[in-house]
């Protein structure tokens, strides 16, 4: 039977037996005894006479014991790295990430990864674009999108939607197919609601002199009335009705910029 030779330790040959030492240990211990005896003995004395002192060095004592509890040397394997070569470690070498390669573009992915693949890139099918089937059931401000839409789908270009507090009357700016600049005043009333001669002043008061407009259109989904057609036809507005605008949607009639205006 054969023993295994167990290899020396790291801490190399043991000491030899020294007296000198050991009166030192023992002398020290004595000490330690004796003046701990002491200071007890000092303690419970003061304590006695001065009983509102027992908190303060209970206090001291305890948080004496705790930093001793915390300062005791912890066991750790032979050789191994201490608590301090450990958090100097992860500070400055933090863990990684797995470093397996990803797969290339033209590699079948394997196994359950098929299934995954095929949810992650099955294309969205984009939502088609609703018509609008009545202007009138519109916000004010899906209003003016709609109309914007019909002037962008007609040939024209820098379509904008300028609508909202401050506009001086302009909804929709655009550039017509011909260069002309296109300024449209948005009116969504209901059916028992006309446009007024009031509406159309103050369009046209601002509409030439402040957007420098070359066309201007009033589009609503109700009608006007008769005070306000004269209006539009002195300064060259064009107007455009509920109907009107179903046939400029429909296709069945000319945009409003090819219309022309008897003056």
């Amino acid at each position: 039977m054969t023993v295994p030779r167990r290899e020396r330790g790291s801490d190399g040959p043991r000491k030899a037996f020294s007296v000198r030492t050991t009166a030192y240990g023992m002398g020290a211990v004595a000490l330690l005894i004796c003046g701990g005896g002491f200071m007890v003995r000092t303690a419970w004395e003061g304590a006695c006479r001065h009983p509102a002192a027992v908190v303060p060095v209970a206090a001291l004592g305890a948080a004496g014991i705790l930093l001793l509890y915390l300062r005791r040397p912890r066991r750790r394997p032979r050789g191994g790295p201490g608590p301090l070569a450990e958090a100097v470690h992860e500070l400055f070498d933090p863990p990684q990430e797995s470093s397996a390669p990803a797969p290339g573009p033209f590699e079948r992915p394997q196994g359950d990864d098929i299934a995954r693949t095929a949810v992650l890139t099955e294309p969205e099918t984009a939502e088609p674009a609703q018509e609008v089937e009545d202007y009138a059931d519109l916000d004010a401000d899906g209003f003016e999108d709609a109309i914007a839409a019909l002037c962008e789908r007609d040939g024209c270009s820098d379509v904008q939607v300028v609508g909202g507090a401050g506009d001086l009357g302009a909804d929709v700016i655009a550039t017509a197919p011909d260069g002309r600049r296109l300024v449209v005043q948005c009116k969504r009333y209901g059916p028992n609601t006309k446009v007024g001669s009031q509406d159309l002043q103050r369009f046209g008061g601002t509409c030439y002199a402040v957007h420098e407009a070359e066309i201007a259109v009033c589009v609503t989904t109700s009608e006007y009335t008769a005070p306000a057609l004269e209006y539009a036809e002195q300064c060259a507005i064009l107007c455009l009705d509920g109907a009107a605008l179903a046939d400029w949607d429909e296709g069945t009639s000319p945009p409003p910029w090819q219309t022309e205006v008897g003056l």
